[in-house]
């Protein structure tokens, strides 16, 4: 298990902009087929949760891990995002949420 994790760390940067990106529009595709384009613009609207970068410094760390260090990737604000999935005029908010969370976990298992 431990080399697959260094053999998918030299490929970090690739593996965590194509889930940010690529990955939504299957999602979208998926679970919400009739307005697929629209889910997709909602969920890469949610991208904006990383403005919570500027309150760090540096605003930028590559060997940092988002998750429970910016206030908008925090776990109070996880199950938040999880309540919002539960509540059908938010739903696609929340899955973009929770997947940059989820994409987020991963970078930070590869690091």
């Amino acid at each position: 298990m431990d080399s697959l994790i260094e053999y998918l760390s030299t490929y970090r940067d690739i593996i965590h902009y194509s889930l940010h990106f690529v990955f939504p529009v299957i999602l979208a595709y998926v679970f919400f087929n009739k307005s697929w384009k629209r889910a997709y613009l909602i969920m890469l609207s949610t991208m904006i949760v990383d403005s919570d970068h500027i309150l760090a410094n540096p605003i930028f760390d590559p060997s940092r891990c988002s998750i429970g260090f910016h206030p908008l990737h925090s776990y109070p604000a996880i199950l938040f995002y999880m309540i919002l999935i539960t509540q059908p005029m938010s739903r696609i908010v929340g899955i973009g949420l929770l997947f940059h969370m989820i994409t987020d976990g991963i970078d930070c298992i590869l690091m």
